[in-house]
């Protein structure tokens, strides 16, 4: 006997769903080029839309009739592309970016990290600020909790600090994100040269 032969799984074909034939509602408000609506029943509406060289697809299904729209199916799919690129293009992905100390980390090592901190805020990401102990360091939790809270007095103005820092096992930390940009202060309202001062 022959072994089996294995044949490659073929591609499922896309069904175009809500257009013309596809379309399952018995009957649609239907919108042309021409700007008139009508409620009808779909195969009229499909024959009327390829009357015109166009499909009719279902813009809005939720509605009571569906909403079908004569248009060109290509067209149409493009313009959907184009809005879903557009609103991909606007998301901002907010990240959590670790920044790291021991509690005796010298003043340039510091700075160093605390540089990095302002970048990542400025990018609108938070910061999760870690001071590790190891050994016998965790006697001095204290050095931690000075570390961290001068850590939050430098990024005033670029971040806010998030909750109160919390000791988890061997490691104290504190998130900060990205601070609300102030509203620049209204201009007091000038006085009028011709009007009289108040004495």
């Amino acid at each position: 006997m022959f072994p089996p032969r294995n044949f490659p799984n073929r591609r499922p074909i896309k069904v175009r769903e809500n257009v013309n034939e596809t379309i399952r509602a018995r009957e649609v408000r239907a919108v042309f080029p021409d700007g008139s609506v009508e409620v009808m029943p779909t195969s009229a509406a499909i024959r009327r839309a390829q009357e015109l060289g166009l499909d009719l697809i279902v813009v809005s299904p939720t509605a009571e009739p569906p909403v079908a729209k004569a248009m060109d199916y290509g067209q149409w799919q493009y313009e959907n592309k184009k809005k879903q690129h557009e609103a991909k293009k606007k998301q901002h992905i907010i990240l959590v970016k670790e920044v790291k100390f021991r509690p005796n980390t010298d003043d340039h090592d510091y700075d160093f990290k605390k540089n990095h901190a302002i970048r990542f805020l400025r990018e609108g990401n938070r910061v999760k600020a870690v001071v590790q102990f190891r050994g016998r360091e965790i006697a001095h939790v204290d050095l931690g909790q000075k570390l961290l809270a001068r850590f939050a007095q430098d990024l005033q103005g670029i971040g806010q600090v998030e909750g109160q820092p919390k000791l988890e096992g061997r490691a104290f930390h504190v998130i900060i994100g990205p601070a609300k940009a102030a509203a620049p202060p209204k201009p007091a309202p000038r006085q009028k040269e011709d009007e009289p001062a108040a004495h």
